[in-house]
């Protein structure tokens, strides 16, 4: 049996972050794994106008507003997703990294464009 989509039962906002989450943390300078397995997010994207990019994709900066919110790092937490200590540092949990949130291609624009 396929697992459970969003067994954590992340809202849309929290799935969109933690997605952003898991891609920043597969750029090389942008984050870095900690002894534990966490994924520590070192540096976070700067937006160009409307949008920003990770890596090859391109995001639109309305789906990336849980990035600079407390309450969204706070339930990530909760719920064993992220280690945070808002605002000063976010890491993924290895459940985190493993989270399929089943969004990525919906909000990580690859091909074309900027």
């Amino acid at each position: 049996m396929p697992p459970k989509a969003n067994p954590s039962k992340l809202n849309p906002l929290q799935l969109r972050t933690l997605t952003l989450l898991q891609a920043i943390a597969r750029i090389p300078d942008a984050a870095q794994a900690t002894p534990d397995g966490d994924i520590t997010i070192t540096a976070f994207p700067h937006a160009h106008g409307d949008h920003f990019h990770l890596g090859d994709a391109v995001v639109r900066g309305s789906d990336a507003t849980g990035l600079e919110n407390q309450n969204v790092w706070n339930a990530l937490a909760r719920k064993g997703l992220v280690k945070a200590e808002w605002p000063h540092q976010i890491a993924l949990t290895p459940q985190g990294v493993a989270y399929e949130t089943g969004i990525a291609d919906q909000i990580l624009h690859k091909g074309g464009g900027h």
